[in-house]
């Protein structure tokens, strides 16, 4: 063998070796099933929290939406509504949960806002995903990243830190910051970044579209929602009828390769906001129509 076909082979081996590694250290993405417009689009389960888990479920579908983010916390179903659902959730809670995923045709992809007292805690909710077949973690856990970040590596699972608003009497709360968490991520696996929430992000102060654009790369899912004011909390309202520029987040989303998850977590309207929500729906529906 010549030593120019040896050094060809090695170089294959080095490529093949790379690929491989590179393979070995990609989350798992969501399925075609669960997108819409080329995204996988959703609730996060916490708008329909006067209801129970089962009933988010049914009305996450009732609007259209294609896959759902748990929280820790929420009643599990009229039946059993003193079961909570949360990582501790027994294996046969687990799967009356899948079930009724299934039952609806939607996917589970992601949980939180969630955060554990110790390292045990942190490995039981990175089980409970597994379990689930999720995509991510949600959390504004950033004192534990070292921990997570471990867990990152060993489950596949994708972490995204999460951000409420400012808080004026709070120095210390800093997640509210779209540079903050990309000091705190940038360095880390390539698994870990931010949980989008443009709503908080306009409570804030910031332009939505400005904090996306940020963190380029490091988008692992998006709580998206529409707001009628920058600066103020107010209730959520539904796309296209705000100054968020829901159109312009989605262009930048869809140019940066996101494969995350959008939630559409809508706080107002608690009671009846399913046709709110399928009408949030469908303008990404209508939106992917004007993107192709």
């Amino acid at each position: 063998m010549s030593s120019l076909h040896k050094l060809s082979l090695s170089f294959s081996s080095i490529v093949l070796g790379l690929s491989m590694l590179g393979w070995l250290s990609a989350a798992a993405a969501i399925p075609d099933d669960a997108k819409i417009a080329g995204f996988a689009v959703g609730c996060q389960a916490y708008t329909f929290n006067r209801f129970s888990v089962f009933e988010a479920i049914e009305k996450t579908a009732q609007a259209g939406g294609k896959c759902i983010e748990f929280y820790p916390g929420q009643k599990l179903s009229p039946d059993e509504p003193s079961v909570k659902w949360d990582h501790h959730a027994s294996d046969e809670t687990i799967q009356k949960v899948k079930d009724q995923l299934a039952k609806h045709h939607l996917r589970a992809v992601n949980y939180g806002v969630v955060g554990a007292k110790d390292e045990a805690e942190w490995r039981r909710i990175f089980e409970f995903a597994k379990k689930l077949g999720l995509y991510g973690i949600t959390t504004e856990g950033v004192q534990d990243l070292d921990v997570i970040e471990k867990l990152v590596k060993e489950f596949d699972i994708r972490v995204g830190i999460h951000e409420h608003a400012r808080r004026a009497n709070d120095p210390s709360y800093k997640v509210w910051d779209p540079k903050y968490v990309l000091s705190v991520v940038k360095d880390r696996d390539r698994r870990i970044g931010a949980c989008a929430d443009t709503g908080h992000w306009a409570t804030s102060g910031l332009q939505p579209l400005d904090c996306i654009k940020l963190l380029k790369g490091r988008i692992m899912s998006c709580h998206l929602k529409e707001r009628t004011t920058i600066g103020k909390q107010l209730p959520d309202a539904i796309y296209g009828t705000g100054v968020s520029n829901i159109k312009g987040i989605l262009d930048e989303l869809k140019r940066q390769g996101f494969d995350g998850n959008i939630s559409i977590e809508y706080e107002n309207n608690w009671e009846h906001s399913v046709p709110d929500v399928a009408q949030c729906i469908e303008f990404i529906r209508r939106w992917g129509g004007a993107a192709q």
